[in-house]
């Protein structure tokens, strides 16, 4: 089975490819113009063992806004295109991810029924040149379009970077559980229905 896709978006906005691999090994080449983004899209591929390529221009003169929920649009779209059918994979996956003071939950259905559920608050507005308002942006683009739900959770936490980075760490861990395949169910789409 190979699972894998790419996507190619442009708008007079951005212009954004992406090329995803969901039985990789958590290799990544990022370029979004958006330093600390970047780091959080590392962390994204490197925890959820997926090979992630992503090459983002956009009108950051303007603002890091529509990169940012732009790639999360195209990454959501790659994976959901990747993933196929869906015949044999987990399909539910949840974890809770500590970094130090920490501690996140994150879970997540890949339904074929986009929901974001976030309920994380971040003190400090920058990290770096990043706005963290656009977390929930990203989420939301990435869940519509991948056509999961979504659940992140951040139970407690101090450091603006750790709740953030705590998110793109969960999101990473449970989304490579549930898009394993299960060896006693392969063949089989993950629910009565016979669909997602």
């Amino acid at each position: 089975m190979t699972r894998q896709a790419e996507i190619k978006r442009t708008t007079k906005e951005t212009d954004i490819f992406v090329k995803l691999a969901i039985d990789g090994s958590g290799l990544s080449k990022i370029s979004t113009g958006i330093g600390f983004f970047d780091h959080m899209l590392d962390q994204l591929a490197r925890h959820s063992l997926m090979d992630i390529e992503i090459a983002a221009k956009g009108d950051l003169h303007i603002d890091q806004h529509h990169t940012v929920e732009d790639v999360g649009i195209a990454l959501g779209q790659a994976l959901r295109q990747a993933a196929g059918d869906l015949r044999g994979i987990v399909r539910y996956s949840d974890v809770h991810l500590p970094m130090d003071e920490t501690l996140t939950r994150v879970a997540i259905d890949v339904s074929g029924r986009p929901f974001l559920v976030f309920r994380t608050a971040i003190p400090q507005a920058k990290l770096g040149e990043f706005d963290t308002e656009l977390v929930r942006e990203f989420f939301q683009a990435f869940a519509q379009h991948a056509a999961i739900a979504l659940h992140i959770e951040t139970l407690y936490g101090v450091n603006s970077h750790h709740i953030v980075e705590t998110c793109f760490k969960g999101v990473a861990r449970a989304l490579g559980a549930a898009l394993a395949i299960d060896p006693r169910q392969k063949d089989r789409i993950p629910s009565t229905k016979g669909a997602l």
